[in-house]
């Protein structure tokens, strides 16, 4: 299971709205077939595993790291290959959530007389495929934050520059990352200031869509986000005080506008809002790179589930300056949330941590 797992996690960033999932066939202490889902309609697991494996198939043990499916999607079922190759038992990491299946693979398995186990390394596959379960069970992405921060805790100057905080190696590591993505949100006044371009430079397997938290659809028609709009995909979300000749504007400009609005009709984007619109479009990763207010309204509305931070060996000072996340932020150390699955190295002269909301 241990290396099907790490079959599985060949296929992140091209699986995605699908989980990754990898394969592995057994018979008579030895293996004979490996498999992983390497992209988006594409053959999943077990179909890869059982092609290597042919004839030797019959009479082995599949272990698998999520339930085979058992409906008609991108492609046929798993559960039907595995008893028609005549698989004699599977063995599944954790069950998958996902409507269609929810533990009717297992159960058509068990009524062609496969013996079926389910549980195996199932934390693991759990933290593997965290954004695809959070997407399936609320309907939302996997929030991943990022920023870079000096020693003394500042994301910018008073004045606002930020260019450039950490070192180039760092930066590297976040063109990975964006490469991955299928959304990379910033809030306007980081579009302002920072005109950035939030592409992957190299380009990654997928595209992400730049998203714009922009209550009142100002994002300039200049700026690098909107002229490159026809490239890569542009949403601007956008709250009630958006006047429409704004939204006019950057819908000639090929950018899709999306109202977030709240309930109590704020003007202010509504976060749970966006977050569901992210959802309907099947994002699985997002990741938000600033700047402080966008961060502090996802901090407040508990949406934060992962963070990548560098900080570099810098220090500014000013009690105008920025730190990573503003918001209302909680009122006793006792109620901090803490960070599991830390990973820690040195990048250049920068440190990078990164892990998981608990």
């Amino acid at each position: 299971m241990a290396r099907a797992l790490e079959l599985a996690a060949r296929g992140q960033g091209h699986v995605e709205p699908n989980p990754m999932v990898g394969c592995v066939m057994v018979r008579d202490g030895g293996v004979i077939g490996e498999g992983w889902h390497r992209k988006f309609g594409g053959p999943h697991a077990e179909v890869e595993a059982l092609q290597v494996a042919s004839t030797r198939a019959k009479g082995a043990t599949a272990y698998v790291t999520l339930e085979p499916c058992c409906h008609h999607g991108k492609t046929p079922p798993c559960t039907q290959a595995l008893i028609s190759a005549g698989i004699s038992r599977v063995v599944c990491a954790e069950r998958d959530p996902f409507a269609e299946v929810n533990g009717k693979g297992i159960a058509a398995l068990q009524t062609a007389g496969i013996e079926t186990e389910v549980g195996l390394m199932e934390a693991e596959a759990r933290r593997l495929n965290a954004p695809y379960l959070k997407l399936v069970t609320t309907g939302r992405p996997w929030i991943i934050a990022k920023w870079a921060m000096t020693l003394d805790g500042k994301i910018a100057t008073a004045t606002g520059d930020s260019r450039w905080i950490s070192g180039e190696a760092s930066r590297a590591i976040v063109h990975t990352l964006r490469g991955r993505m299928d959304g990379i949100m910033v809030g306007h006044g980081t579009a302002k200031m920072d005109d950035p371009l939030l592409t992957a430079r190299p380009a990654g397997p997928r595209v992400a869509t730049r998203i714009v938290v922009d209550s009142h659809a100002a994002l300039s028609i200049n700026s690098q986000l909107v002229r490159t709009a026809r490239e890569a995909p542009v949403l601007v979300a956008i709250g009630a005080a958006a006047r429409q000749e704004n939204i006019d504007r950057l819908i000639a400009a090929e950018c899709a506008a999306v109202g977030c609005r709240s309930a109590s009709a704020e003007p202010s984007v509504s976060i749970p809002a966006l977050l569901d619109e992210l959802g309907r479009r099947r994002m699985t990763n997002v990741l938000v790179e600033g700047g402080s207010k966008l961060l502090g309204a996802l901090f407040d509305a508990g949406a934060i589930d992962e963070v990548h931070v560098f900080i570099a060996p810098k220090l500014i000072g000013g009690a105008g300056a920025p730190s990573p996340i503003d918001g209302v932020g909680l009122e006793k150390i006792m109620s901090a949330l803490s960070v599991k699955d830390i990973h820690l190295r040195h990048i250049g002269d920068d440190i990078y941590v990164n892990g998981r909301i608990s």
